[in-house]
């Protein structure tokens, strides 16, 4: 169905441990409109879809959205590897660490882990839609 490539759709390469911006970055995983409930959303829309064009555009648009998640891990792995305690500490990063050390775990930046509560499919096109523009646009 699909072709992998095995790099991600833009390189990421961060030299630098910052936990306190992981903390932030990882909302964009996991967090109310985040990658991870993109996916969910167009892949799952696709099939109320009455239109053929719109559902490879939704299957479309949930496969660019896997890659969104794979970037964004890679960016939450590499602001957090090596860490010391004492960044660990500092960085706000502690309760995160003591849960899931350096794993990556989807949730939001206040700590709430994914939840498909967050999404919304009517099986009413316009209204999925919709919905995908509000996510999208925030």
């Amino acid at each position: 169905m699909w072709t992998y490539e095995k790099k991600l759709q833009y390189p990421v390469k961060i030299k630098t441990p910052n936990p306190a911006m992981a903390k932030l970055i990882i909302t964009q995983l996991g967090g109310p409109d985040g990658e991870m409930g993109a996916t969910t959303r167009y892949m799952n829309q696709r099939y109320t879809m009455p239109y053929a064009i719109g559902k490879a555009v939704l299957t479309d648009i949930a496969t660019e959205e896997m890659a969104h998640q794979e970037m964004i891990a890679a960016i939450v792995y590499q602001l957090t590897r090596n860490l010391t305690p004492e960044q660990i500490k500092e960085g706000g990063f502690d309760a995160y660490f003591v849960d899931h050390t350096t794993g990556i775990y989807p949730q939001s930046a206040a700590g709430n882990p994914f939840s498909a509560a967050a999404l919304q499919s009517k099986g009413d096109a316009i209204t999925d839609l919709f919905e995908d523009l509000a996510a999208d646009g925030a």
